[in-house]
């Protein structure tokens, strides 16, 4: 480039309004104006490298996280375990990316750590309750009371469904009447869980009031009778009728059967039923609660 035709005195006296500065050597403006094209060379070249770079290890990135989750779930580890270590893994390279195109183009790296580390304070006030949730999903993740497809209840909350997703700041469940329900992990992470599905067979226990009239004996083999004929119970395990309790109004019989998790609630529901269609039709009575009032006059 030939600087002699470039129009230095209206480029210093541009400088000079803008600087404020009453002198500035012309053979500066002539060496920048000079190096300009290559130094602009460089950067473009540098800018384009870096688009690259970050485009190409981007998708890079995600196909390594994919394949580190997918050889977990091939190995058996929970599925929510391995959906958090992939994207964690994910997070971590992206942020070295980052760094490391920053570092190309002259930056100060440590100080943007240290800009980061500042913010990542100040944010952290700001969701404390957030990042209590955060740190329950880990718990969660860590120590799996339950996993996705179990059915638990959420004591103290009233709160019980089928997990259906695991996440790092909540969890998510699908109530009977499939309402779903967003629980808050830190919440989880203290709170007492009953997993109804964290074994392969649960006991069902069915409570019926016979009459203090009533042949207990009768109203035994007529119960176990029906337990035997129920679709929904294990055929491997016992079956059994015992008196539970002597009640006010009635003799409270017990009537137990095995039955696997996701059976549990039509295995009683169809029970009761067929105990009640039993019973009457064997002549068993179950009485309901009476008041006698006993009157007398002055």
């Amino acid at each position: 480039m030939d600087t002699s035709v470039v129009p230095t005195e209206a480029i210093e006296k541009t400088l000079n309004e803008v600087t404020h500065v009453d002198e500035i050597d012309p053979s500066a403006i002539q060496k920048f104006l000079k190096e300009l094209p290559d130094k602009a060379l460089s950067m473009g070249v540098k800018v384009v490298i870096a688009i690259i770079m970050l485009v190409v290890l981007w998708q890079a990135i995600r196909i390594i996280s994919n394949l580190i989750e997918k050889s977990l779930n091939k190995a058996k580890v929970d599925s929510s375990m391995a959906r958090f270590l992939a994207k964690f893994v994910k997070f971590v390279l992206q942020v070295m990316l980052l760094f490391t195109i920053a570092a190309t183009f002259g930056m100060d790296t440590a100080s943007i750590v240290a800009l980061l580390g500042s913010a990542g304070v100040a944010i952290g006030l700001a969701v404390q309750g957030t990042l209590s949730d955060f740190a329950g999903g880990i718990l969660i993740l860590l120590a799996r009371p339950f996993k996705v497809g179990d059915y638990i209840v959420v004591g103290g909350t009233g709160v019980e469904g089928t997990v259906t997703e695991i996440s790092l700041i909540n969890t998510h469940l699908l109530t009977l009447d499939r309402r779903r329900v967003v629980m808050p992990n830190k919440t989880l992470a203290s709170a007492t869980i009953t997993n109804n599905t964290g074994t392969d067979l649960r006991v069902l226990d069915i409570f019926v009031g016979i009459s203090y009239k009533a042949d207990i004996d009768k109203a035994r083999a007529v119960a176990l009778e029906v337990l035997e004929k129920n679709e929904f119970l294990s055929k491997e395990h016992d079956k059994k009728v015992f008196v539970d309790e002597l009640g006010d109004s009635s003799v409270v019989l017990r009537v137990r059967g095995s039955v696997t998790p996701d059976a549990y609630f039509s295995a009683k529901w169809s029970l009761n039923e067929e105990i009640k269609k039993a019973f009457d039709k064997n002549g068993v009575e179950i009485p309901f609660p009476q008041l006698d009032v006993h009157l007398s006059g002055n």
